[in-house]
């Protein structure tokens, strides 16, 4: 023990007397230029080369992610056009196909309030190739042309929707 904190004693004594770094930054040898190069992720690449996203990973679009969006969309847009069920038929029905947020966000929403009362056609699938993870869809309704925004968590995941915006934005 004795020996230990003589050693550990002795450490600290020769780092305690040893000069202190030089914090200021060396001056650039005249003629190289200042500017940083790009930062390198992981594997020595670029960081979006030529200032473009990535493509998505691992999810990309094709005609089951499509189906299978517009499918839920059009079950969704059909439960939440009900203003004549009580507030916990709808946000039980409707909770289904909702992300978590958006379950929270319209658990409290009171269905009577809700314009549309029906959906009067197809609805139009508006997507971002370069974006699996989400899309819109638009539907025209009784009031008006509803937008849903659908997002998934991974390309074998359930399409949900997160939002629901109703014509001119209105909530």
């Amino acid at each position: 023990m004795k020996r230990t904190l003589t050693a550990l004693t002795a450490l600290l004594l020769c780092t305690a007397c040893a000069p202190a770094a030089s914090i200021t930054p060396a001056e650039p040898a005249p003629g190289t230029s200042t500017t940083a190069a790009a930062t390198l992720s992981a594997g020595g690449k670029p960081q979006a080369p030529g200032g473009l996203a990535p493509a998505t990973l691992g999810i990309a679009w094709d005609e089951a992610s499509k189906t299978t969006g517009l499918d839920t969309a059009t079950k969704a847009m059909t439960l939440y056009a009900r203003p004549a069920v009580t507030d916990k038929e709808w946000i039980q029905d409707l909770g289904q196909v909702l992300t978590a947020q958006a379950a929270a966000d319209y658990q409290y929403v009171d269905p009577a309030n809700i314009p549309a009362t029906k959906v009067t056609g197809p609805g139009q699938l508006k997507i971002d190739e370069n974006n699996g993870f989400g899309c819109h869809v638009v539907f025209p309704t009784d009031a008006g042309d509803y937008d849903l925004q659908l997002l998934r968590s991974a390309a074998d995941k359930p399409w949900q929707v997160n939002r629901f915006t109703p014509p001119n934005g209105t909530k």
